[in-house]
Formats: structure tokens, C-alpha cells, sequence
């Protein structure tokens, strides 16, 4: 199916035609997830500001210990997914030498990844805990203490260019993840690269119990869930590029990297079908109460 641009904007800054998924609201604290009927994007309706997300996952989410309802990086799972997206980037467009910003940089453990052999670049860090820009400081990594939007705001932001930015299991946790891709563009030197790393989870294989997926927590700290044509058309809309998609299918993980061009591209767009979405999560359910309820 094929979409306007204007039509995947409206969708992604909540003004067009929602409907509710069936059953996603006993996985969560009674707040179902919606579809966009135009472009098939999953998402939460409503939505709190971008400070007001970005202070819950500082003060409330952000913990020493992974449990259901906190979060760490200092997991073999998520050094597992950070170590693969540095490699997809390393082997498709090079991080040695390279200028990189990671925005949502959190204890700073992709920046340790990428700072070091055999991949070598320079790295800057955004992240809006304070808690974590101190650990940042401490290992010697430079940071910005803010928002994407806070640092937009900032003096550094229309001097200080990228020839990368990385934005891993990020983009999913903002109030506006088109502003966040669209200053992450400005960000960038011309002929540079956005790596977005995600979960490989909507119109694909289950690869977990849906009760494993979504959580009690408020919906709209996890507000996007990106298909890999969602995520690609995300990416579009801002003028990017896209070079490289991974094989998501069968991973665990929808990485894609895009690149800033030297002079506006026309970018097509196809979307998913807002039914194939319902009809996924209903077989999603259906297979998480046959086969998982107990486990």
C-alpha cells in the first residue's frame, strides 16, 4: 500500500484516524494501542510532553536492577543488541575516526562499545537523566544533559555536526519521534548517517509472548512501535535516505541506517494495512493465551 507524505506526518503527530488493537489493554494498565488507519503505524493515542516522558524514564524507570517494570543497560541482552547495531554500522558504513552522537546515550555503554577497538570513533552522548550523564562524565565521555529538544535549543547544536548519530531503542520512547529524526538530521554533516536500531516486533514472526511485550507500565513510555516500513517511511519524511535495512525478519532486532543526501531526494512510501496490523495482534493474543498464558 502507498501513502502521501503529508498523510504519514499526520499520523505520526497524532492527528489522523486511530483505532483501538483488540485485547492489547489486558496487557497493559488498561490503555489499549491504537492503529492509524491511513498508514497502519501502531502507537499510543495519548500522549504526555517529551520532558514529561524523559523525567519518568530519568527518576522512575532508570534503576540499578532489569525487572518488569525497570530498565539497565548493564544486561547481556542489551550488550548483546548494542554490540550488534555498532557492528551493522561498522560493517556498512565505518565508525572509525567517525564523529558520533548517540542520542538517549543512557549509562553510556554503546558509547564504550563504539570508543574502543576495533571500531575507534569519537563519541558524544544526549541524555536526559542526570544520574546517567554523571556516569558518562565519570568513564570520560562528553554529553549533553537535556532532551533532543533541549539541545536543540542549546548553542552547540547548530555548530557542533555529526557524521553519525545512533538512536537505539530510543525513538520508541519519545513524545515525538519526528522531531527527534528531524534535528537528528540537522545534526548531521551532508552525506552523513542516522543508525536507528529497534525491536523487530509488528508484522513479523512472534518472537515472544505478547505479556512479555507490552508491560504495566504508562503506555506512552514506549509509545511507538515501529514495522519495518513504519520505521523506514519515519526516516523518509524527514528527507533522509535509506542505504541499509538488516535482516529483520528473523532477527531480534530492525535496524536501519539512512544517510543525509546532497540534495532533497523524492522519497516513496509504503505502509502497512491497518487490518494486516489488527489481524496480527489478534493471532498474537491468541497465541500468547494458548501457548504462554502460565509461563
Amino acid at each position: 500500500m502507498k501513502a502521501s507524505k503529508e498523510q504519514i506526518i499526520k499520523d505520526f503527530t497524532g492527528l489522523g484516524e486511530m483505532l483501538e488493537i483488540p485485547f492489547t489493554k489486558i496487557y497493559t494498565n488498561d490503555e489499549p494501542l491504537h492503529v492509524c488507519r491511513d498508514t497502519g503505524l501502531v502507537r499510543a493515542k495519548n500522549l504526555r510532553s517529551s520532558m514529561e516522558i524523559a523525567k519518568a524514564w530519568s527518576e522512575e524507570v532508570y534503576k540499578p536492577k532489569f525487572t518488569g517494570s525497570t530498565y539497565t543497560a548493564r544486561i547481556p541482552a542489551v550488550v548483546a543488541r548494542h554490540t550488534y547495531v555498532a557492528d551493522f554500522a561498522d560493517t556498512n558504513i565505518g565508525l572509525s575516526g567517525k564523529k558520533v552522537c548517540d542520542i538517549g546515550a543512557g549509562e553510556g555503554q554503546f558509547l564504550e562499545i563504539i570508543s574502543k577497538n576495533p571500531y575507534q570513533a569519537k563519541v558524544y552522548g544526549i541524555e536526559p537523566s542526570k544520574r546517567n550523564c554523571t556516569t558518562l562524565n565519570k568513564s570520560g565521555f562528553e554529553c549533553f544533559n537535556g532532551t533532543i529538544e533541549e539541545y536543540a535549543e542549546s548553542n552547540d547544536f547548530s555548530s557542533n555536526k555529526f557524521d553519525l548519530v545512533t538512536a537505539m531503542w530510543t525513538l520508541v520512547n519519545t513524545s515525538s519521534c519526528l522531531d527527534m529524526v528531524s534535528n537528528a538530521f540537522k545534526m548531521l554533516k551532508t552525506g552523513g548517517h542516522i543508525v536507528v536500531g529497534e525491536s523487530s516486533r509488528i508484522l513479523v514472526p512472534f518472537k515472544k509472548p505478547m505479556h512479555y511485550y507490552l508491560q504495566k507500565l504508562a503506555i506512552d513510555l514506549h509509545p511507538y512501535h515501529f514495522s519495518a516500513n513504519s520505521l523506514q517511511n519515519l526516516l523518509k519524511v524527514v528527507g533522509f535516505e535509506i542505504v541499509h535495512v538488516n535482516r529483520f525478519i528473523d532477527t531480534d532486532y530492525l535496524c536501519i541506517i539512512a544517510k543525509k543526501p546532497e540534495a532533497k531526494i523524492n522519497n516513496d512510501y509504503t505502509v502497512d494495512n491497518y487490518e494486516d496490523v489488527i489481524s496480527f495482534f489478534e493471532r498474537w493474543h491468541l497465541e500468547t493465551k494458548n501457548f504462554y498464558s502460565n509461563n
